[in-house]
Formats: structure tokens, sequence, C-alpha cells
């Protein structure tokens, strides 16, 4: 049955490649899936999204841990229960004890609840102990899972309130955080590119169209109009002052 490796980041200034490591070294034939996804992003986890409607009954999907499965432990919870009962494994390289087949394992433990003591009474008083006991363990194995889920969600609530609090005192000290409003953020590669735009194009000192301008500089169209028109209005600018 196939096995797939699900890997996720929140930023792109994280690095995936420990998650893809630490998969691929317990589980080698592991198909690999990256997703760079935060949060509050509203495409949502679309490889998360198509992964979970290739599985089938059988299959396995591997996390470098549970919080790379979900943002919420509420709904970790209910992707596991979901994935579970449609059969499909599920493995967490740092919390093994919520595996599946642990979860499974546990479930499967629990006794007979139709004893036959020749005594009414004793088979019900027996039964309901039995049926208790039963309950209790089938509990304890989903509590665990949602204590899993839980933590990972605290760890990710508790990293977002240092966070604010640091950007809080810093703002206290009177320090800039962020870019300076009215500022223009300035790219290493922009300044070159710009001098080429102004040098290529037959709209500023030389004889290209757009299209070839392109096509020589090597850069994206968007980005090459983004620049044409700040250039436009750096020469306003000058014209101006």
């Amino acid at each position: 049955m196939p096995v797939y490796g699900y890997c996720r980041i929140s930023t792109l200034q994280q690095n995936i490649e420990r998650q893809v490591r630490n998969i691929a070294a317990a589980y080698p034939a592991a198909h690999i899936v990256r997703e760079v996804y935060t949060g509050t992003a509203c495409r949502g986890r679309q490889e998360l999204d198509k992964l979970l409607h290739v599985v089938q009954p059988g299959d396995t999907i591997v996390f470098d841990s549970v919080s790379r499965m979900s943002r919420s432990a509420e709904e970790g919870c209910a992707l596991y229960e979901a994935l579970y009962n449609r059969g499909v494994t599920l493995c967490f390289l740092k919390e093994p004890h919520i595996n599946t087949d642990t979860y499974k394992q546990a479930l499967q433990r629990q006794v007979s609840s139709s004893p036959e003591t020749g005594s009414a009474a004793t088979d019900c008083f027996v039964s309901g102990i039995m049926d208790a006991l039963n309950r209790y363990t089938a509990d304890l194995a989903k509590e665990q899972i949602r204590l899993a889920f839980a933590q990972a969600q605290k760890e990710v609530d508790d990293l977002h309130q240092r966070t604010r609090e640091g950007i809080l005192t810093a703002r206290l000290n009177g320090k800039q955080i962020g870019q300076t409003p009215g500022r223009k953020l300035t790219i290493k590669k922009s300044a070159p590119c710009k001098e080429q735009i102004k040098k290529y194009s037959r709209d500023f000192d030389g004889t290209l169209t757009d299209a070839d301008c392109i096509k020589l500089i090597g850069i994206a169209r968007n980005t090459y109009y983004k620049y044409k028109r700040e250039l436009r209005e750096e020469l306003t600018r000058n014209m101006e002052s």
C-alpha cells in the first residue's frame, strides 16, 4: 500500500527539508508531499486536501509531528477520527503513542462484555463492569489523541503570544518594527534590472519593445512592468523637484 509523507512549513523563511529527512529516514519509500502554508491563508492546505482525496483504505500518511496535520486541536481530532474510520493509517514520528495502529490495538484489547456464569444477576453485573472498562479504554485512547493535538496548538499559541509581546516591548522601547511608513522596500536585483530597462526600453533610452526587453533581461512580465512603473514615478518626482 502507498506511503505518503506530508511536510508543511508556515513561512517561506522556514526550512522544510528537516521534516523531509525525518520522514525519509523512517519510511524510505514514502512519497513526499510538500506544502508551504500558514494557518490564516485563505487558499487553505491545497496539497493536504489533494492528498486526502487520493488516499485509500490501507494507505499510510506520515507526519513529522501532529502540529503538521492541523491548525487546531479540534480540527486535528476530527481529521484523525475521519481518516481512521476510512482505514487510513496515520503515523506521527514525534508522537508515536497516538499512531492509528496504537489506537487500534487499544480498542482491540477490550474484553468481551457477554459473560456466562449461569446467574442472570451476576452476568448483568459483570457485563456492566466490562462495558464500563471498555468505554474507559476507548475514552482513554481518544484522550491521548486529544491531548497531543491540544499540546501542539498550545505551543503554536504560546509562540504567537511571545512574538506579540516581543513586538510590543520593542515598540515601547522606541524600536522600529517592520518597514518605515512611506519607505519603499528595495530589492537587490531591482537596481540592475531597472538600469537595463532604462538602457534598452524604447520608452526610455533604448529601442526595444517591452516583449524584447523582458526576454533580454530575463525577468517575469509582472516584475518588468512593476519596475517600469517605478522608473516613471522616479522620473516624475525628479522633474517636479
